[in-house]
């Protein structure tokens, strides 16, 4: 065993001997990330089409991000929000100019679960104090209580009982118009949706479910909040996966927006968005962004945060919205999806049921077990991948992925294939 080899043994064995146990380690360390590439600590490099989860959009260790904390680090890191600050007033103008016309209020955090918590809190303000929500089969919110309520996978909710109050929530088949319509009642507060399931399998939503979903909830005085934590920010080929849902019947066969729209008029807009993941280049951040009636009926010291707005945030998320908008990510987004779904598509293996997605948030379902497959993914070809569903492979690459490294995932993931026997 070499002196690498040997101390990269021990970092493994500290981490799993000091960590909660919580997660299942994976057998490298790694060390180094740099675009769609990351390095373990023997200095084998691997296409990251994981990409933390989805936050990775602008690339690992993107300089221009990297150049951002550094100069802020160096002024101030932490500040609360009582005390304005430079850079929020920044980022706050900035992040609004990319949403859609309306929701312009926003609640800063420090994470996707956090601005989940976050959206129940103003969803029962805004609505006089109703405390029932409707939530996705196959959805997932957060792991913190009160997200985990609005998490449907019975083992995420389970170990945790009666502390999970699913009494005040309830959760309607994704695309069934007809229990949705039934779920929201006078006494709902919001409706919450991811536009495309991650954990679910890599499931877009229907556009007339959408619709429905909108209407239903503007009938019942009820408020309706998009799930853009993993879709947002130029993920799906949009800055937000929103924009693919059309509300004035002027969207083609395909789904894509048609040229007439101006000032997001024909979107289908929701009282509210949960975002977080991608928005500082890989830095700590969550928001909820809402509308100014949301947002005025919670009253002073209703919501905090300690860490939420902090100037460190700031700087990163100001420099990575920057930079997706002076490179159109969306553009690349949508361009390498469908690049990515057209070479996965023409694999044609026997043991692929379907591959499905949005720009690069993509699904490979399976007809048996995914986890064999993404572990010879990452052991034997250096490629890391994700499990959404038992059956589905998903890929969340950073949109600056290569069309290089693309082929290189497709190719390996052709070998596995073709090699591994999981029953064998």
């Amino acid at each position: 065993m070499t002196a690498t080899e040997s101390r990269t043994q021990h970092l493994l064995t500290l981490e799993r001997q000091y960590d909660s146990g919580v997660y299942t380690k994976h057998d490298v360390i790694i060390t180094r990330g740099l675009g769609a590439s990351v390095w373990d600590s023997e200095g084998t490099e691997y296409v990251d089409c994981v990409g933390g989860y989805g936050v990775a959009n602008i690339g690992h260790s993107n300089p221009e991000v990297v150049r951002a904390i550094q100069e802020q680090a160096e002024n101030l890191i932490v500040l609360p929000q009582t005390l304005p600050n430079d850079k929020r007033a920044e980022f706050l103008e900035e992040l609004i100019s990319v949403l859609p016309s309306g929701l312009d209020r926003i609640f800063l955090c420090n994470s996707g679960t956090e601005a989940v918590e976050a959206a129940k809190k103003f969803a029962i303000t805004a609505t006089n104090g109703r405390t029932r929500f409707v939530s996705m089969k196959r959805g997932f919110s957060g792991r913190t209580l009160g997200a985990l309520a609005l998490t449907h996978e019975p083992k995420y909710r389970e170990p945790f009982g009666a502390a999970v109050d699913n009494e005040h929530v309830q959760f309607v088949t994704y695309g069934n118009i007809a229990e949705l319509e039934a779920a929201i009642t006078e006494e709902t507060a919001a409706v919450i949706l991811e536009p495309i399931q991650g954990e679910g399998g890599v499931r877009p939503a229907d556009l007339e479910f959408v619709r429905a979903a909108r209407r239903i909830t503007r009938e019942k005085g009820a408020l309706l909040i998009f799930d853009e934590i993993q879709t947002g920010f130029c993920r799906t080929g949009k800055f937000f996966a929103l924009e693919h849902y059309c509300d004035a019947g002027c969207q083609d066969v395909n789904g894509v927006r048609c040229g007439c729209v101006v000032a997001d008029s024909c979107l289908v807009v929701p009282d509210g968005i949960t975002l977080a993941k991608a928005m500082a280049g890989g830095v700590p951040i969550g928001a909820f962004a809402m509308t100014g009636a949301v947002a005025d009926k919670m009253p002073k010291g209703g919501h905090g945060t300690t860490f939420g707005g902090n100037p460190l945030a700031m700087a990163a998320g100001l420099a990575a919205i920057r930079f997706m908008k002076r490179e159109k990510l969306w553009e690349q987004a949508a361009e390498k999806g469908d690049y990515f779904m057209k070479r996965l598509r023409e694999i044609g293996s026997g043991k692929i049921r379907e591959v499905r997605g949005r720009g690069l948030m993509i699904g490979v379902e399976l007809k048996e077990k995914s986890a064999p497959y993404i572990h010879a993914l990452e052991h034997d070809e250096q490629v890391l991948t994700l499990q959404a569903t038992p059956l589905v492979v998903r890929f969340l690459p950073p949109i600056v992925i290569t069309y290089e490294q693309i082929d290189r995932a497709v190719d390996a993931f052709a070998r596995v294939l073709e090699r591994v026997n999981p029953k064998g």
